[in-house]
């Protein structure tokens, strides 16, 4: 339980703690790196993992709750060593909900030869709406991972960037959505690779990209179905 009299917060700790069964479903971690983190609506903070737990251990009450500079606010165990980098992309990202860490194998391959996984396949296009971009090497312990992240996806379409040498970050509006580009990085960027032991592999025509990327964003899924429906053949 928080001790903290925000509404809705215990609730968040328990999905930012569920959402990292996530990574290791997807095979997107080992052992206990990588770490999911949510803005607190409202509120200067965000709820990050613990350093160093085993995701068999993780909890909720084990979350931690830190401010935007990086400060821990409630827990009893350290932050995640990349909460400086999450609380960075907060505060100069405010559209941000959620961030996500990685070390997934075949993307973290792309960063560490520091490639752009191009956009390829119709599956990037919809969900990156571009090349995946290498953003610069950066050593952990400040927020110097967070201004490489910034600098990199700021204005870009894609959710993810590859950190070079390094490996993943994604962002999203919400954690959920942080986690959905995650595994869709490790997706393509094994495809990607696997196409290239076959032969040379082309970047879609960006009128293409931008069709499919506008449709997967606007029309595909239920968003359509949302939609109020007009009765037909009745006069209003």
């Amino acid at each position: 339980m928080s001790s903290l009299d925000i509404p809705g917060l215990d609730a968040l700790k328990a999905e930012v703690c569920a959402l990292h069964a996530e990574l290791l479903r997807w095979g997107l971690v080992a052992w206990t790196s990588g770490n999911v983190s949510a803005r607190v609506p409202g509120h200067e903070l965000m709820v990050i993992k613990p350093s160093g737990v085993s995701y068999d251990d993780l909890t909720p009450d084990k979350m931690i709750v830190a401010d935007l500079d990086g400060n821990l606010v409630e827990g009893t165990l350290s932050p995640s060593s990349d909460t400086a980098a999450h609380a960075y992309v907060y505060r100069n990202m405010p559209e941000v909900g959620g961030v996500v860490h990685t070390h997934s194998p075949y993307a973290t391959a792309w960063s560490a030869v520091a490639q752009p996984i191009p956009c390829a396949i119709t599956a990037m296009g919809d969900e990156f709406g571009d090349d995946i971009p290498v953003g610069p090497f950066a050593l952990i312990g400040d927020d110097s991972i967070g201004q490489g992240i910034v600098s990199t996806l700021k204005g870009h379409r894609s959710p993810a960037v590859l950190m070079r040498q390094h490996g993943v970050f994604t962002i999203g509006k919400n954690a959920k959505a942080a986690v959905k580009a995650a595994v869709m990085c490790e997706d393509v960027a094994r495809t990607v690779h696997l196409a290239r032991q076959l032969g040379p592999v082309a970047r879609l025509d960006q009128a293409d990209i931008d069709k499919l990327y506008d449709r997967y964003q606007n029309v595909y899924g239920q968003q359509a179905a949302q939609q109020p429906i007009e009765p037909q053949g009745v006069e209003a």
